[in-house]
Parts: C-alpha cells; sequence; structure tokens
C-alpha cells in the first residue's frame, strides 16, 4: 500500500521540478485546463497571454526585488521615490521574534514574498500573539511561486514585516483605503483599476483612463468584483501618481503600480507583474485585447 504523505511529497518535487526547469510547459498545462487551447508562444495577443510569454522568455531579473514587499523599497530608493514608502517598524526572519509591546497601538504584519497574508494588529482588541505567530510561520514556509507559476517569488527571501497601519480620515465615500492600480507599459501610465470598500467578500472597482473617464464597459462584475459606480473620484495626487507610475515601470513591458492616497499623500502599495498570475477573469476579452496591445514584448 502506498503511503499518502511520501506520494503527494514526491508528486510535489516532481511539480517543482518541472515548474523550475521546464516552465512553459507548465504554464501551458495551466492554460489548457482553463481556457481549453495552449498558449501561441510566437503570437500572444491579450496581456494574459503577454504576462505569460513575459513570465517565460522575458527579461525577470529585477522581478523578484520588485515583488519583495520590503526590499522594494531599495528599488524606490534607486528611483529617488524612497518618500513614498509606509512608516516601517521591523523586519523578523521569525515571527516569535516579534516584541508586539515596542509597537505602536495598531499596526500590520506581513510576509514580504507571497499575496494575502496581511494582520491587522490593534492593542485595543483582544488578539492571540502565539495564533498570529503560528500563522505568520506557517506562511513564511510557503514556496508561492509554484502556487500559480509565478516562480519568480521563489527567489525572495522569506521575512515578516511590520508597517504604519493607514487610515484615511478626507474619504467620505469608501469604507477601506482605495487602491488604485495603475498599469503601466515602458514608463506608461495607461489607466488605472480603482478598488474601494474592500472587505474579504468583495470589493467595488471600475476602470478609469488618463482623464479619469470611468469605463465600467471594460469589465466584468461579479459578486465580488462589483461596479463601484464611477464613485471615486479623482485623486488630488494623480498628477505624483502617474509621475511615479512612470519612473517605475520605465523599462518593464508590462507592471501593475499600485498606489493609496491617504489624507492628501501619496503612497507606494506595491508593483505586480502578473495581475492574478496571468488568468484575469474580471475584464472583457476586448479590453484584454487592448491591454495586450499596449504591452511591446522584447526578443525572447
Amino acid at each position: 500500500m502506498i503511503n499518502m504523505n511520501i506520494y503527494k511529497s514526491f508528486k510535489h518535487s516532481v511539480a517543482h521540478f518541472l515548474y523550475d526547469h521546464f516552465l512553459p510547459y507548465m504554464i501551458n498545462r495551466r492554460w489548457k485546463a482553463t481556457y481549453g487551447h495552449k498558449i501561441d508562444w510566437n503570437n500572444p495577443k491579450d496581456i494574459n497571454e503577454k504576462m505569460q510569454w513575459l513570465v517565460c522568455f522575458g527579461d525577470t531579473s529585477l522581478w523578484p526585488l520588485c515583488a519583495d514587499k520590503y526590499r522594494v523599497r531599495e528599488f524606490l530608493k534607486q528611483k529617488g521615490l524612497e518618500h513614498l514608502t509606509v512608516k516601517l517598524y521591523g523586519v523578523w526572519n521569525n515571527a516569535n521574534d516579534i516584541d508586539y509591546d515596542a509597537l505602536p497601538q495598531k499596526f500590520i504584519l506581513k510576509c514580504n514574498h507571497d499575496s494575502g497574508t496581511c494582520v491587522v494588529i490593534d492593542k485595543s482588541k483582544p488578539f492571540s500573539k502565539d495564533e498570529t505567530n503560528r500563522q505568520l510561520n506557517e506562511s513564511l514556509k510557503i514556496k508561492f511561486g509554484y502556487i500559480n507559476g509565478e516562480t519568480y517569488y521563489n527567489k525572495i527571501k522569506p521575512c515578516i514585516i511590520a508597517e504604519e497601519f493607514l487610515e484615511d480620515r478626507e474619504c467620505d465615500f469608501s469604507s477601506s483605503l482605495v487602491d488604485y492600480k495603475m498599469w503601466c507599459f515602458d514608463g506608461k501610465p495607461y489607466c488605472t483599476w480603482a478598488c474601494h470598500n474592500r472587505d474579504k467578500y468583495c470589493t467595488y472597482v471600475n476602470i478609469y483612463d488618463m482623464d479619469w473617464n470611468v469605463h465600467p464597459e471594460y469589465s466584468v462584475f461579479t459578486d465580488h468584483y462589483r461596479d463601484g459606480g464611477g464613485k471615486v473620484p479623482k485623486p488630488k495626487t494623480f498628477e505624483q501618481m502617474k509621475e511615479a507610475a512612470s519612473i517605475l515601470s520605465k523599462g518593464f513591458p508590462e507592471v501593475r503600480v499600485d498606489f493609496y492616497e491617504v489624507n492628501g499623500k501619496l503612497y507606494f502599495g506595491e508593483l505586480t507583474f502578473m495581475t492574478l498570475f496571468g488568468q484575469i477573469d474580471f475584464y472583457t476579452q476586448d479590453f484584454l485585447n487592448e491591454l495586450g496591445n499596449q504591452c511591446k514584448l522584447p526578443n525572447k
């Protein structure tokens, strides 16, 4: 009788080997399972296909640095934009080393090497240090790059960071910070995907062009991604946002640069090279094609 734990371990080891050495093959396997056909590597068209091409054949040497939620600060410093980073309180390789007493009343803990590991700590409310530490340490062990084929994440040295908790006292239309996700192509901001009223169940979204005209026709709205109704006003720091996005995206055929505007001040969020791991389903096919047309691929 086969030991199932040994079998699963062997299966994962084989998959990891294939992702490390035969990434286009593994990407095409996932793609065919989702869309029913393989990617034409010689003629990728929409933005999803081009993101897959770039992770397989493009220059991804800077992606681990830029996708690292801690070390991306080095990249911003190189670009003269260090002033846009959120205040950093501490960095740890093990959650058990976190001195909670030395941290502010309210702050955020997150892992630098994955997506979604983010814990808001408010000392005025009950919370378990042991459980928080356990969750964070478990997240540190995850090889995030193998989950969806974004293997550049595996080159990030995992750690835990504590950052300032941002609260916007001037915003009266959203229960959460507005996330301004700006699609950019080699230094040229093209449009902004604005997300507001975010919680774990849904978020309200719209695409805005560079004149801040709303385009609901570009989106496929779902129970999770709901129609924002064009309620997000043009941010006060929009010109500064565009300038920073242009600087940070220069040299990348495609990247999403995310920002927050808090009490009239601009903050950098993150750089994302493969939105929804290159299988976006919340935009129409016409808009996916339009974004693909903006992305000019280099030679292999």
